[in-house]
């Protein structure tokens, strides 16, 4: 490869990295924890890149003046036509992981769960409906002996599965970044999800069926709905 070409590739590659963080592109690959390290690498890709473009330019203008004198001329390739492809491919982002990852993908109890099982879990706060990140509610419904989901209402967000003639609702959880990416699920009993399509992201209510989260199901617990409502996919698509 041409050195002009690994430059233009390098500054390339520190500007995607720059762009995704700015624009929470990033948070489809890892933590958001990670965004800093992400924008302080794209920006030293870019500054090196940037850097030995202008030396390799400078070197090409002694070059070129030393042959004028000798009476030779060479016409340099336009290696900067290759931003065009390259650039078309980094505006293309590719989507977060969905319900064909967690298909592919067995579902198990959050990494927390062992831990949480050694102590009580907290009582749910008070309220009619309690907010619960599906990670969250998987642990409880698999794990807690004290059963602080029993007779409570609460509040689940994730996107449509369909596998095996059932409906889940899911979330992916990672500890670093998509690549060790795992699923949460949860059995939605009544039907009502069972019209909509693969990966649509909805909210819903209801209650655990006690006792359903077991090994033997991947700790997916039954979920009693009492309303659906289809939501925008959020910025941030995964739990940790």
């Amino acid at each position: 490869m041409r050195r002009e070409t690994q430059n233009i590739l390098l500054i390339l590659l520190g500007g995607a990295l720059v762009k995704i963080a700015v624009n929470g592109d990033y948070l489809r690959y890892v933590k958001p924890a990670q965004q800093p390290w992400i924008i302080a690498g794209g920006a030293v890709m870019v500054l090196l890149g940037a850097v030995a473009i202008a030396r390799d330019l400078l070197a090409a203008r002694a070059k070129a003046a030393a042959e004028q004198d000798h009476g030779h001329s060479h016409s340099a390739r336009p290696a900067w036509l290759l931003l065009v492809p390259v650039l078309a491919v980094f505006l293309v982002a590719p989507p977060a992981l969905g319900a064909d990852s967690v298909i592919r993908t067995e579902a198990r109890a959050p990494a927390s769960a062992a831990a949480a099982n050694a102590a009580a879990f907290p009582p749910l706060p008070a309220g009619n409906v309690v907010p619960l990140t599906v990670n969250e509610f998987v642990s409880r419904a698999g794990w807690d002996a004290a059963g602080t989901l029993d007779n409570r209402t609460v509040s689940l967000t994730g996107f449509v599965v369909h596998t095996g003639g059932r409906t889940l609702l899911a979330r992916l959880v990672i500890s670093c970044c998509a690549a060790d990416a795992f699923p949460v699920t949860v059995h939605l009993r009544g039907g009502e999800a069972d019209h909509l399509p693969s990966d649509a992201w909805i909210r819903v209510t209801g209650s655990a069926v006690p006792r359903t989260a077991t090994k033997d199901n991947s700790y997916t617990p039954d979920f009693t709905l009492a309303s659906i409502t289809t939501v925008p996919a959020p910025k941030d698509p995964y739990e940790y």
